[in-house]
């Protein structure tokens, strides 16, 4: 049974065709019916599925839907057509720094993004140690997170979203604002996840990251899937594409 599945999926963003200057305004003219709508549609009929174990690498330019599609899949979007189905525990990392809090410390931010992702406050406070540790951030948990550079913030998301092994890894570029130690401690973290059964879907413009680390590409262009399988086959269609639009 597969992890994730993704049948004929379709989201459209609703767009106002009106200017308006504040809120207050639009309010105003919604009641009296004066707004008129146009729809966006951001992905259109998206069909795959990821097996437990394997990792399925998501290419495409920026505006392909991409990252829409993995907010849909982590719930954070609903569908406007279309079924998705994900089995288990979902660990997201979409946006760096997303689901914590500026203003709160590390360990602050460790337990309230734990939360988030479905843990116990009381097991994350006992883990504090070992993922300030796993992250290196020791010297930093009880700084304010206004002060982390992009690194540390990916260090300590990624620590928490891997913390407790779960069904589903989902990763939107996360991994390439680290160091190369970081990476690589990442990649090792993958495999041991994969090997216990986790599915993995990674979004990357880092075309040899998906080569060697997926077991199949899915290309999105413009919302749909221009093309599903092979990595090294997905990865070099796409590139030959990218070179004749620029020539």
């Amino acid at each position: 049974m597969s992890a994730v599945e993704v049948s004929g999926l379709s989201l459209a963003y609703r767009l106002s065709r009106h200017r308006v200057g504040t809120a207050k305004e639009h309010l105003f003219q919604a009641l009296r019916r004066q707004v008129e709508y146009e729809s966006l549609w951001a992905l259109r009929e998206v069909s795959f599925a990821v097996e437990r174990g394997r990792v399925l690498g998501i290419v495409g330019p920026n505006g392909a839907g991409k990252t829409t599609l993995l907010k849909v899949i982590t719930r954070v979007l609903p569908p406007t057509n279309g079924r998705v189905v994900v089995r288990g525990l979902v660990a997201p990392m979409i946006e760096l720094g997303g689901g914590f809090d500026a203003d709160l410390t590390g360990s602050e931010n460790l337990v309230l993004y734990g939360a988030m992702l479905g843990h116990d406050p009381r097991a994350l406070r006992r883990e504090a140690s070992a993922v300030a540790e796993w992250a290196e951030l020791e010297d930093f948990m009880d700084v304010p997170l206004r002060s982390y550079s992009s690194g540390m913030l990916a260090r300590l998301g990624f620590a928490v979203a891997t913390l407790v092994q779960p069904d589903v890894l989902v990763v939107d570029e996360v991994l390439a604002v680290g160091d190369a130690s970081f990476q690589r401690r990442s990649q090792e973290r993958i495999a041991e996840l994969l090997s216990n059964g986790t599915a993995v879907v990674l979004v990357s413009h880092a075309l040899d990251t998906v080569r060697v680390y997926a077991d199949e590409a899915l290309w999105l262009e413009r919302g749909r899937v221009v093309a599903l399988g092979d990595p090294d086959e997905v990865v070099d269609r796409y590139v030959d594409s990218v070179a004749l639009a620029v020539a």
